[in-house]
């Protein structure tokens, strides 16, 4: 396909928007009406994108909504009443995807993050989402985990065992050391112990961690970005080439609260003002920059870019795909 130009910081070129076993399935739906929620179901959505020499692939492991009293700062009918005004909201709550992103060079597959495994939600989708690429797991060259919540490490270790045996990894260690603290396992309450269980897993199953310091480049194009706020380590991806560049930045963005409110946070969050102070910092630079992002529980695929818009900040929809 043509490939497209955009600013330099703000740029994708869109391969296209997949789903895996839509031809086999979706359409024979139009003739068998009486299957149609089966056909639905066996669409696995990808979505592609090019940073130069860069194939970003868009995954996801699934979802789970978040109850609307999960978001401090804001009271549960505040919330509601944003999701209702947003046509997103949900008698459970405020619906979470579980986004993945695949960065391939042609020579290594990065993985971010590696989802919540069936621990949160209607997860663990994310297997079957690399085999629609002809992916095994043990195909993936390097996992970086941006943060040692349960929803971004569960695939690494379900069925406890190493899922992802010939692949780096790469975690903060700020967030390795927290998350693996006897002592700030014994203060934390039961909502992250499981997060706390996990780390102790991962860490005894993959010897080839490898814990990192602060912002650094993984491959030449992919970068560690600072993030921290939401977790002690919390951190994002930067991938670039070619004058184009997108930015993964797990948990900086949640739907609904966010980006129109820094002072709107999320239970998991355990130092709030961390939190509001790395988002004060950075949702005014992305929008200054017209950045383009990767947020991974923003509505599938999860690109957008924050915009001022009279004074306020809003999140915009990426018009990535198809465009010139």
């Amino acid at each position: 396909m043509p490939q497209l130009s955009r600013r330099a910081f703000a740029s994708a070129l869109p391969l296209g928007l997949l789903g895996g076993g839509l031809i086999g399935s979706a359409l024979p739906g139009l003739v068998a009406a009486q299957e149609p929620a089966k056909a639905l179901a066996s669409v696995t959505p990808l979505a592609q994108i090019r940073i130069g020499r860069f194939t970003v692939t868009a995954l996801t492991d699934g979802y789970a909504d978040m109850p609307y009293n999960f978001f401090p700062g804001r009271s549960p009918a505040d919330v509601e009443q944003a999701a209702v005004a947003q046509s997103t909201a949900r008698p459970s709550g405020v619906r979470f995807l579980f986004n993945q992103y695949l960065i391939d060079d042609g020579q290594r597959r990065i993985l971010i993050d590696a989802g919540a495994a069936g621990s949160i939600g209607e997860t663990g989708k994310l297997p079957q989402a690399l085999a629609t690429l002809g992916l095994k797991l043990d195909q993936i060259d390097a996992v970086i985990v941006t943060h040692m919540h349960q929803d971004h490490m569960g695939g690494l270790i379900a069925g406890g065992k190493n899922n992802y045996p010939k692949a780096e990894l790469y975690i903060d260690r700020r967030d390795v050391k927290h998350w693996t603290d006897p002592a700030k396992r014994a203060g934390a309450p039961d909502y992250l112990q499981t997060s706390f269980q996990m780390a102790d897993e991962v860490v005894r199953l993959y010897p080839r961690l490898q814990a990192i310091d602060g912002e650094r480049e993984i491959v030449p194009g992919v970068s560690i970005v600072d993030l921290t706020g939401h977790t002690p380590g919390h951190i994002g991806v930067r991938v670039e080439d070619g004058g184009k560049s997108m930015i993964m930045v797990s948990d900086m963005i949640f739907p609904v609260v966010h980006p129109a409110a820094t002072d709107v946070f999320f239970l998991f969050e355990q130092d709030r003002d961390a939190a509001r102070a790395m988002r004060d910092r950075f949702f005014p630079r992305a929008a200054a920059e017209g950045a383009l992002i990767a947020a991974t529980h923003m509505p599938f695929p999860g690109l957008g870019r924050i915009v001022s818009d009279r004074g306020q900040t809003r999140w915009e929809v990426a018009d990535w795909a198809l465009q010139d």
